[in-house]
């Protein structure tokens, strides 16, 4: 048996950053470094580009995160063999961001996916020999800032097209192959309906299992076609002041166990970044069961599915329509083209409304807000 653990995003980040600064390792993972060192293979997600001496940050929406080698080492201590890059703030320092990162990991003897210093390396499957068996490792994430191209570094893109030939060619390849996606809407226990016909199909492709974290909280998971899809893990080891006793400080670690033609598979949940800013795994599991178990009901119908996401974008519809309006008539509209009234579009709310735009999770959102907004009842 093969046993491949994987866990959310990671951000050495306040008191964790000063933990591993002193490099006091050991009490940012606690009680979960047997599990990573007793693993085959553990893979975690590094939320944030390594970087060696003072670098520029790109202009985007939302912070501009990074560490330093020492959050590598770390990793290192604590048994992680693999780092995936495919997520929104790898190229949150550009090019040399990039490149630190890679230089970084590679000197530890930390396998890296999902990123590369262009296009190509960025969209390279990754393949591993474990106990005489071939793992294809594939990464790719949403659009939001860090998406590499021909001319710069950056991350792996999720485009189904695309990812549907990296899939195919793992599988031609390899044993078994494990698809890990970035992506979601932060702060939302549960996927988009997007979401879970695209995972699905990621399966028909031919992975074995589809993992996903970006949401800063866990979401449930299901079984489709006897391979398990994971639709959000929650934050690994992500300490923010501010952000303590709520959904961002809870999420799990899964354990693929990986025999013959079957993949079965494990849940260690934990905590984290809460009294104490190191990971715990839980003692008392109970919540997190009963937790996980609602959220599995939902995920499994389409109709319950899709009622809470109806719910969760209504929620939002007054953000959304505020990155697209400040004039609200032809009039205003006909002046502000004519110059005689100030743009309310600087490069700021540019920014805003391109990621909005451009990433699948937030377009998920306004589509649905605005089929809400623009149906006869909401007019009446």
């Amino acid at each position: 048996m093969v046993q491949i653990l994987i866990t959310g995003d990671f951000c050495p980040y306040d008191r964790v950053k000063r933990l591993i600064d002193e490099k006091n390792y050991k009490e940012v993972f606690c009680n979960f470094i047997p599990l990573t060192r007793d693993a085959d293979y553990s893979i975690v997600n590094l939320e944030c580009p390594v970087v060696l001496s003072k670098g520029t940050p790109i202009i985007k929406q939302g912070p501009n995160l990074w560490c330093t080698p020492n959050a590598i080492e770390a990793l290192e201590y604590a048994g992680f063999d693999m780092v995936t890059l495919a997520n929104n703030h790898f190229y949150d320092y550009g090019d040399k961001g990039v490149g630190d990162t890679l230089k970084a990991c590679h000197s530890y003897d930390i396998d890296t996916v999902g990123g590369g210093r262009n296009i190509d390396e960025a969209q390279k499957v990754f393949y591993k020999i474990l106990k005489n068996r071939k793992f294809a490792l594939v990464n790719f994430c949403e659009h939001e800032f860090s998406i590499a191209s021909s001319q710069h570094g950056g991350s792996n893109p999720l485009n189904p097209i695309a990812n549907h030939y990296q899939i195919k060619e793992a599988r031609k390849n390899a044993d078994y192959v494990i698809v890990i996606v970035h992506g979601g809407h932060e702060h939302y226990q549960l996927p988009s309906p997007r979401m879970k016909e695209t995972y699905r199909f990621f399966i028909d492709s031919g992975a074995d299992s589809v993992i996903n974290y970006h949401q800063h909280c866990f979401s449930g998971y299901e079984v489709y076609k006897e391979k398990p899809i994971f639709y959000g893990l929650g934050n690994f080891c992500f300490d923010w002041d501010g952000k303590r006793n709520s959904t961002w400080n809870y999420g799990y670690a899964v354990k693929l166990l990986v025999e013959d033609v079957t993949i079965d598979f494990e849940l260690y949940p934990y905590k984290q970044g809460n009294e104490n800013p190191g990971i715990e795994i839980l003692k008392d599991t109970a919540e997190f069961n009963e937790n996980i178990n609602r959220l599995n009901y939902i995920i499994e119908d389409d109709y319950r599915l899709n009622k809470y996401f109806d719910e969760f974008v209504k929620s939002h519809i007054k953000e959304v329509v505020l990155v697209f309006e400040p004039y609200s008539n032809r009039y205003l509209s006909s002046l502000r083209k004519r110059n005689f009234l100030p743009s309310f579009i600087n490069k700021k709310s540019l920014l805003k409304i391109r990621n909005y735009i451009e990433c699948e999770a937030h377009r998920d959102v306004i589509i649905k807000a605005l089929r809400l907004l623009t149906d006869e009842k909401n007019f009446s």
